[in-house]
């Protein structure tokens, strides 16, 4: 592909400026919820629409986690030196997903868990695959599905997808916000992220919400 669709980092709209300052992140550290889930896999546009196209799920935002407040502006945690993580946090109705549907949606359809610090055309530690566990239980869930997808030799490779308690969360920059459904022409939304909704629905039709 043209050099457009090589990385999130390379911003596709046209007249963006540049990332407001630390003062403009919102944190969020309610770390014992269980109706929410803060997983990273890669450029969060992508991410962030999978989720929004679960049914119970409730709420997307994508943010960064892993670092300081100080460093939570999208032109540092690119520079792949702040700790962060282009991350989403999920809010979810348990009654009608499961974290652990969750789960399998995020290793099987939002990212590929066997790369380590990339996610196909991004490089960096900002694009590394974690699952942030906000309980115990939630932690025993996400290392359940990862011996659980050893067992099915579902990827040819060693999944390397962090399991680290959660900490904080900050909410990203407005314009990264429901990114995809707002430039679904964009050439790095069209090659990376649409044919992960295409496989959503093909893998989990019951989960799948137009």
């Amino acid at each position: 592909m043209a050099a457009a669709v090589r990385a999130c980092a390379l911003l596709l709209m046209t007249g963006l400026t540049a990332a407001a300052g630390p003062g403009a992140a919102q944190t969020r550290t309610s770390a014992g919820r269980a109706d929410t889930a803060v997983f990273a896999g890669g450029c969060f546009w992508g991410v962030d629409a999978v989720f929004r196209h679960v049914r119970g799920v409730t709420g997307v935002v994508s943010g960064y986690s892993g670092g300081g407040a100080a460093t939570a502006r999208y032109d540092l945690v690119s520079t792949s030196t702040t700790g962060h993580a282009e991350t989403v946090e999920v809010a979810f109705d348990p009654a009608r997903v499961s974290y652990e549907e969750l789960l399998r949606v995020f290793f099987t359809v939002a990212h590929d868990p066997t790369e380590r610090d990339r996610q196909g055309p991004d490089e960096g530690s900002q694009y590394r695959s974690v699952v942030f566990y906000r309980t115990p239980e939630q932690q025993r869930a996400a290392r359940a599905m990862i011996v659980g997808l050893k067992h099915e030799a579902a990827y040819p490779r060693p999944i390397v997808t962090e399991v680290v308690p959660f900490e904080r969360f900050y909410t990203a920059e407005a314009y990264h916000q429901d990114y995809l459904a707002r430039h679904p022409a964009s050439p790095y939304i069209v090659y990376n992220d649409l044919p992960k909704l295409k496989r959503l629905e093909e893998r989990f039709p019951k989960l799948f919400r137009p």
